[in-house]
C-alpha cells in the first residue's frame, strides 16, 4: 500500500520508539485502528529512502520534490534527464524525468508472478504521472496499473463478454498451473508404449512447465470467498461509476465499505487465490477528500497551504485535516490486514500470516519533503521471516524520535515554510537505507541473486544489493556525476529477521 505526502509525524509514530508493539502503543497514535493487529505487526524504524530534493541539492537531484522522489522510491535509480536548478519549471526535467530502472515490484515479478508483471492496482483509477507514479517496468517505462473494474476482470474474465471461457482458461487467469492443468492428458500419455527418448522428451516437457510457473489456487479460492469479501462485479463497477471529479475512495459501495475497501478486497482476492504474489495498492496523489469533509488537495494541504507552493500564511485548519487523512488511511490498512487475516489456509495459519503487507508513503513530514524517519508499517511475517509484534530501530546511531510535523502551523497560523525544511527530522539521522529493507523482502519471497548479490533472474545467491546507490548523496547530479555511486552497505535488516 502505497500513499503520498507523508503524514504527522508527531502523531503517526508511537512514544516507544523500541521494543514490544502493544495495542496501547498504537491507541493514542494516528495508527490507533491498528491497535488489534498490534501482535502481528512490525514498525522499523530510521529508515531513509532514496534521491531527496533539498535546495542545494545535498541530498539528491534538482527536479522536483516529487517526481525525483516517487521515481525513485522503489526503483533506488536516478531520474533523467537531470536537473541542477531545484526552482526550474522546464516540463522535462521538473515534471516529466523517469527512473533510469526498474522497480521492485517488476524485478521481483520477474522471478515470482506467472505473467512476470506485477498486480498495481490504482486507485480512483487516477492516471499515471512521473509526479506520481512508483511503478516501471524498465527504464523509463511507467506501468500504468488497473482500476476496480479492470483488475477484477483480470482476476476472473467476468467482463469479457461474448467470449465464453473454458475451465482451463479461467483457472489459469486464477494462477492456476498449466502443468495442473494438462494433469490427465501427461497421465494418459505416460501409460503408452515409447521410446527412452520419447520418455525423455515427455520428461523434459514436464519440467518446462513446471518452471514456467508452478502456481496453484487454493481451495478457499472461490465465489463464496469473494462475496464475502465484497470483490464482486457489482462492487468493482460501482467504484468506476463515481461522477468525474467526486470522491470514489470514501463513497459508500456496499454496506460498510467504501471505494478503498473495494481495492483492499480486490487485492485480497487476488492473494488468497495466488494469482499474483506482487500487489501494489497505490492511492491517489492530488486528491480531495470531499468525504472526510476536507474541501482542498492533499499535495496543497501537505504544504500547510491552499495552493502547491512551498512558502505563505497557514491554512488554519491543516494539520487537521492532516490528521484525518493519516487517520482514514490507518483504517484502510486496517481493514485490509483484517481481511487477509480472516482467511484461513489449510495449514492453520492465515492469508496475511504468509504475507508481508507493507504500508509505504512517499515522504516522511509532507512540508519538508524529507525522506529519512520514514513511516513504513509491516503486518505479517510472511511465513516466519519477519519478526511481528515489534518496532525495531535499524539506525543503531540514533535515538528515534517523532519527528517535527507540529513545528509549523499546530494552531492553525504563522507561515508554512517548507523551503527550510524545520518541520521534518534532522537529515544527520535515521539514514538507514531503505535498500536493506527491499532486501529482506525479496528474500523473505523467494527472489534470488546473482554472484553480484544484485537480483537475477536464473540466480542462486541470496539477495543483498538493489538499485543505483544506497546514499542519497549518490544521486546528486544523476546517473555518473557522483564517482563510486553503490550500495555501501549491502545486505538486509537482520535485526528484522525472525
Amino acid at each position: 500500500m502505497f500513499t503520498h505526502y507523508g503524514c504527522i509525524t508527531n502523531s503517526w509514530f508511537p512514544a516507544k520508539t523500541q521494543g514490544e508493539l502493544t495495542a496501547d502503543d498504537l491507541t493514542p497514535t494516528s495508527l490507533a485502528p491498528l491497535a488489534p493487529h498490534a501482535k502481528k505487526l512490525l514498525m522499523p524504524r530510521g529508515i531513509r529512502s532514496m534521491n531527496e530534493w533539498t535546495v542545494n541539492r545535498s541530498r539528491g537531484q534538482g527536479n522536483d520534490p516529487h517526481t525525483q522522489t516517487v521515481g525513485s522510491f522503489f526503483t533506488c535509480q536516478p531520474i533523467t534527464p537531470n536537473s541542477n536548478d531545484p526552482f526550474n519549471f522546464d516540463g522535462a526535467t521538473k515534471f516529466n524525468a523517469k527512473p533510469v530502472g526498474p522497480s521492485l515490484d517488476h524485478v521481483m515479478a520477474q522471478q515470482l508472478s506467472p505473467q512476470g508483471a506485477p498486480l498495481l492496482l490504482n486507485m480512483a483509477g487516477q492516471n499515471q504521472h512521473p509526479q506520481s507514479a512508483i511503478s516501471y517496468s524498465a527504464a523509463e517505462i511507467m506501468h500504468s496499473g488497473l482500476d476496480a473494474s479492470q483488475a477484477f476482470s483480470s482476476l476472473t474474465g467476468l467482463f469479457h463478454t461474448g467470449m465464453p471461457m473454458n475451465p482451463d482458461t479461467y483457472a489459469a487467469i486464477r494462477g492456476k498451473s498449466v502443468l495442473d492443468l494438462v494433469k490427465d492428458d501427461l497421465q494418459t500419455l505416460q501409460r503408452f508404449d515409447m521410446s527412452k527418448a520419447d520418455k525423455q522428451k515427455l520428461e523434459a516437457w514436464k519440467e518446462l512447465l513446471s518452471s514456467t510457473g508452478d502456481v496453484m489456487v487454493p481451495a478457499l479460492c472461490n465465489a463464496e470467498l469473494a462475496e464475502r469479501l465484497g470483490a464482486t462485479a457489482a462492487n468493482a463497477s460501482s467504484v468506476e461509476a463515481h461522477v468525474p471529479g467526486s470522491d470514489a475512495l470514501t463513497t459508500k459501495v456496499s454496506g460498510d465499505l467504501d471505494g478503498a475497501d473495494i481495492y483492499s478486497a480486490i487485492a485480497a482476492l487476488a492473494a488468497a487465490c495466488n494469482v499474483n504474489p506482487l500487489i501494489f495498492l497505490k492511492y491517489p496523489a492530488n486528491y480531495v477528500f470531499a468525504g472526510l469533509d476536507i474541501p482542498t488537495e492533499s499535495h496543497s494541504l501537505s504544504h500547510r497551504l491552499d495552493n502547491a507552493g512551498m512558502l505563505g500564511d497557514c491554512l488554519p485548519d491543516a494539520i487537521e485535516w492532516l490528521l484525518r487523512i493519516d487517520a482514514y488511511y490507518a483504517q484502510k490498512f486496517a481493514n485490509l490486514v483484517g481481511i487477509l487475516d480472516s482467511i484461513p489456509q489449510e495449514n492453520g495459519t492465515t492469508v496475511l500470516d504468509d504475507s508481508a503487507v507493507i504500508w509505504f508513503s512517499e515522504m516522511s513530514d509532507g512540508n519538508a519533503h524529507n525522506l529519512n524517519n520514514a513511516p513504513i508499517l509491516q503486518a505479517g511475517s510472511a511465513g516466519g521471516y519477519f519478526k511481528t509484534g515489534q518496532i525495531i530501530n535499524v539506525d543503531p546511531a540514533w535515538t528515534p524520535t517523532n519527528g517535527n510535523s507540529m513545528a509549523q502551523c499546530a494552531d492553525g497560523a504563522g507561515e508554512a515554510n517548507g523551503v527550510n525544511q524545520a518541520t521534518g527530522t534532522d537529515p544527520s539521522v535515521a539514514n538507514a537505507p531503505i535498500n536493506k529493507y527491499f532486501c529482506n523482502i525479496m528474500n523473505a519471497m523467494g527472489v534470488k541473486a546473482g554472484a553480484d548479490g544484485f537480483p537475477a533472474k536464473g540466480g542462486s545467491a541470496e539477495v543483498t544489493k538493489f538499485g543505483y546507490s544506497d546514499r542519497t548523496e549518490d544521486f546528486i547530479g544523476g546517473k555518473g556525476a557522483v564517482a563510486g555511486a553503490t550500495n555501501h552497505d549491502p545486505g538486509e535488516f537482520t535485526a528484522l529477521k525472525a
